[in-house]
């Protein structure tokens, strides 16, 4: 039973807060009123100006009640007085003023007051009004908060522009840290004070400061900073055994999402972090705001990231498609957290099951089908899982794509690899027929695959599984091609993670192995952007930046976790199947042409699908036995020319 607001303790006295800080204020004028006659008069009023001070009182001091209460110095908190308060007594105050001279002058009195006192006294009220809030604030929380400034953790703050003044006004309320010296390279700022703590210098004397104030961290107070500097910082904290932190990102401090005293640690997107992906929100609104939206893969790190991307444009409804019971447990979960009214639809399926993917196609009928279900790890996929990886994501793509068509879906967009270019492993083959696939699909008639008794295994068993598709395909089909994500299923930085945490070593392949890397959020974005930007057939490469050492990679992580190479091993254990030193954007033969998107390119292949080159690649998927791994590369190497497959080796003759 809740209790009624009467019976609640203290409510009383806070009903009468308003009306004592009215009274305070009345008194505080009478004071300013007698203080300005006073100074006025030499420090000593004479009998003959007391009785007019007094008349002056009775007509002025009420209508300056009355402007208190019409500027509502009543609705803030003392507590939190602040500049916005001090705005409103200073107009309070000033409209009191101007209106006293009127009112003396209408009652006769203006006579007996000194000209001097109409501009003392409103400065002496604003002290005394501004003064007693400002004072009462300090003695509040210096009760709060004053025995708090002993406690905490010593931390030193990098940076001295607005973040680095608002976090050293929050961590002042905080038991967990305790701010004692700022950190900027500024040569003016060097011994200066801010928010009574000193500026201990620049970069180069952060290790003085640490051992001086004994810190053992650093907070970097810079959300604007780019990787560069950010880098710069790591590796002077890390150099002085200074672990570093940071606030959050400008974008999101911006934003309202997060407060500045939400302190992290650094995170590798931030030392290889890339310019913000500015999007057509209005045309991504308009592609899927009341529609209905499938995401293929939507457990996986890619397609997750665009269910969160596409919620936010308010679709009518999402379905998200995946084979994995957890990951679409997880997603439905995080949806019902962060978008609560959402309608959704979580279908367990393998996306080569027609029948299942036809049926969810034609009950939910999407205007747009992303399609990120894919088998990607480079090794697991190489050997005998190839033809797993084969069926999973070029057939798989082709079943997806034919279903999206039939349902009148308008945009189907493929989620691609940089492995896919000049394949040298089996997960990049089948991702470049996958593209191969669709580019087929968007411009012939799709071929219907076999009936039960002859598809593979994972094709659902129907008597005729494919319905006809439109003659000239409505659907757009799209390709978005990138590299590495950071922080992915099965890439190296959730790997690199567990074995710094376990001590080391630390495995790289090669020494000289590099990757191109975006963040999750950017390349789902960048998908995004494609997909509404496509009109059918093209195969959009992202702007990847700068190729990564993942050696590089490998320091950076150790540093980051406040560890030396010393403490924790890098060891260079060889390439591994189908692993090649450096990834490429473009096949031979293709060329790429600007779009209105900085980060986005459009590859447009060399040659031409031949007519009907998809039926016989069907016929191979859809074999009810899988082939051989040498046959299986060899036919790969026929159908894509530009693989060269690392082929196993043959046995040596017998004696």
């Amino acid at each position: 039973m809740i209790p009624s607001m009467a019976r609640l303790p203290g409510l009383h006295f806070l009903h009468l807060l308003p009306m004592l800080a009215f009274a305070h204020d009345v008194l505080a004028a009478i004071a300013a009123w007698a203080l300005a006659y006073w100074l006025r008069l030499n420090l000593d009023i004479p009998d003959a100006f007391l009785t007019g001070m007094a008349t002056a009182m009775l007509i002025c001091i009420p209508l300056q009640a009355a402007a208190f209460h019409w500027f509502g110095l009543y609705r803030g908190v003392w507590r939190f007085a602040s500049l916005p308060d001090l705005r409103r007594i200073v107009f309070a105050v000033a409209a009191g003023a101007l209106a006293s001279p009127f009112a003396l002058t209408m009652a006769g009195q203006m006579g007996g007051v000194p000209r001097s006192v109409f501009l003392l006294e409103p400065l002496l009220l604003v002290l005394i009004m501004g003064g007693s809030r400002f004072a009462y604030r300090s003695w509040k929380e210096y009760r709060l908060f004053g025995a708090l400034h002993t406690q905490g953790a010593p931390v030193l703050v990098i940076g001295t522009g607005d973040a680095a003044v608002n976090l050293v006004k929050e961590l002042a309320r905080s038991a967990d840290w305790r701010v004692v010296a700022l950190i900027d390279d500024a040569p003016l700022m060097a011994g200066r004070v801010v928010q009574e703590i000193r500026v201990a210098g620049g970069l180069a004397d952060l290790a003085a400061a640490a051992r001086r104030y004994h810190a053992a961290h650093a907070i970097i107070a810079w959300p604007e900073a780019g990787p560069r500097e950010r880098r710069r910082i790591v590796e002077t904290c890390t150099a002085a055994g200074v672990q570093t932190l940071t606030v959050p990102s400008f974008d999101d401090l911006m934003s309202g999402k997060v407060q500045i005293s939400a302190i992290r640690k650094v995170e590798l997107d931030d030392l290889l972090g890339r310019d913000a992906v500015v999007l057509d929100n209005a045309g991504l609104a308009q592609l899927m705001s009341g529609r209905t939206v499938m995401i293929t893969g939507a457990g996986g790190s890619i397609g997750a990231e665009l269910v969160r991307q596409i919620a936010r444009f308010k679709p009518a409804r999402l379905v998200l498609v995946e084979s994995s019971e957890f990951a679409l447990y997880t997603i439905g979960e995080e949806l019902l957290r962060d978008a609560p009214g959402l309608p959704f639809d979580s279908a367990i399926c393998d996306v080569r099951n027609f029948a299942r993917m036809n049926a969810l196609m034609h009950a939910h009928r999407p205007a747009a089908v992303f399609h990120a279900a894919a088998y990607k790890h480079v090794p697991l996929m190489e050997n005998e899982n190839a033809w797993e990886a084969l069926t999973n994501n070029a057939l798989g793509t082709y079943v997806t794509g034919c279903a999206a068509m039939a349902a009148g879906a308008a945009k189907f967009v493929l989620v691609s690899t940089d492995k896919a270019v000049n394949p040298t492993n089996v997960m990049g083959a089948s991702k470049r027929l996958a593209e191969l696939v669709c580019q087929a699909l968007g411009g012939v008639t799709p071929i219907a695959p076999a009936d039960s008794s002859t598809n593979n295994a994972h094709v659902a068993a129907t008597s005729n599984p494919t319905p006809t598709p439109n003659r000239t395909p409505a659907t757009r089909f799209i390709t978005v091609r990138f590299g590495n994500v950071l922080g992915s299923t099965g890439s190296v930085i959730p790997k690199f993670k567990e074995q710094i945490a376990r001590g080391g070593p630390v495995t790289v392949t090669h020494p000289e192995i590099v990757r191109y890397f975006m963040s999750i959020p950017e390349a789902a974005q960048l998908v995004l952007q494609a997909g509404l930007m496509g009109q059918g057939g093209e195969i959009f490469v992202l702007d990847m930046g700068d190729p990564v050492k993942i050696a590089d990679l490998a320091r950076e992580m150790i540093r980051l976790s406040g560890l030396t190479e010393d403490e924790v091993k890098i060891e260079f254990t060889g390439l591994r199947p189908g692993e090649k030193l450096f990834e490429e954007l473009l096949a031979d033969g293709e060329s790429t042409l600007p779009t209105p998107h900085a980060k986005l390119r459009i590859a447009r292949p060399g040659e031409p699908l031949q007519q009907g080159w998809l039926a016989p690649v069907l016929e191979w998927l859809k074999s009810a036995d899988a082939p051989a791994e040498l046959a299986l590369k060899k036919e790969l190497q026929r159908l894509i020319p530009e693989y060269a497959p690392q082929l196993p080796a043959k046995p040596p003759l017998p004696n």
